[in-house]
């Protein structure tokens, strides 16, 4: 298995588990939170400790998952970079060949006919 399939196993991961915790989330404040918390009351702190668990975790996964992704750029090419470009080489460059333009021709004018 080579680096960059690690990585990809590894991206998929952090980014099924992203949406899960996005999914747990309540876009208005509710979510997971407010079903142990009952809305407006608090019990033991465990609510705010929930939501600060999921905030952090989101941030956490989606920093992981950019960096991840920063990384298998590298791997792809298995950390060699190109230095040389082809269409830079003189040597290599084959123009087209393009036949001579044959310059304009005006049709002749026929003397042989003219009577006076």
């Amino acid at each position: 298995m080579n680096t960059f399939a690690i990585f990809l196993v590894l991206i998929v991961v952090v980014a099924f588990l992203l949406i899960v915790v996005i999914m747990v989330q309540n876009p208005k404040g509710g979510g997971l939170s407010s079903s142990f918390g009952g809305g407006g009351t608090q019990q033991l702190g465990g609510v705010k400790k929930t939501t600060d668990f999921l905030d952090k975790s989101t941030w956490t996964l989606a920093t992981v998952l950019l960096a991840l992704i920063l990384l298998s750029n590298v791997a792809i090419d298995g950390g060699r970079v190109a230095t040389e470009s082809k269409a830079l080489e003189g040597e290599n460059i084959e123009l087209p060949s393009t036949p001579a333009p044959t310059p304009a021709t005006t049709p002749a004018e026929n003397t042989e006919n003219t009577e006076e």
